[in-house]
């Protein structure tokens, strides 16, 4: 059996209208997305990439998407995400355009990367603070960024008298 190798991007939905963000469905970015492969590249882009293109992760709060493609084709999904300029949700389109911030072959990459990038961003703001209880807020913010590890449900399974499983 060959194992099909993906890539994720992760981007970032920008946009002036706050009201956008807190509309956004992962469906609404899936066919946006499709919609501007469709456009630059034609039908054969939209097949490469259409084969096991999915939104991963959606976090409408921070804008933060994560989306998956074939190795093949993520240069192909990579060079439309400029042409996305609006997202349809509940009948109302939305101005706004995909930032993207990384490209990783795993998800936890990208989770790392983010994590990064979030620290990174609340050092920006940091030092931009005008009082005291925003910086520690923020400073707060900064100490709380970590990836926790969760047990792997597929490697070692253990009973509950402590013993492992074969």
């Amino acid at each position: 059996m060959v194992r099909f190798k993906n890539r994720y991007v992760l981007c970032e939905v920008v946009s002036e209208d706050p009201r956008c963000r807190q509309c956004i469905e992962d469906r609404a970015v899936g066919l946006a997305v499709r919609d501007a492969i469709g456009r630059v590249h034609g039908d054969y882009g939209l097949a490469c990439c259409s084969i096991s293109f999915t939104v991963k992760y959606l976090n409408a709060y921070t804008g933060t998407v994560l989306l998956r493609c074939r190795k093949d084709s993520y240069r192909l999904l990579c060079s439309a995400l400029p042409f996305v300029r609006q997202l349809e949700s509940r009948n109302q389109r939305y101005p706004c355009f995909l930032n993207t911030l990384h490209v990783g072959g795993t998800i936890r990459t990208c989770q790392k990367f983010l994590i990064q990038y979030n620290r990174r961003q609340l050092l920006l703001l940091l030092q931009n603070c005008t009082n005291e209880e925003e910086r520690r807020c923020i400073q707060k913010s900064l100490l709380s960024c970590s990836l926790t590890e969760e047990q792997s449900q597929s490697g070692d399974e253990e009973d509950d008298d402590g013993t492992e499983t074969d």
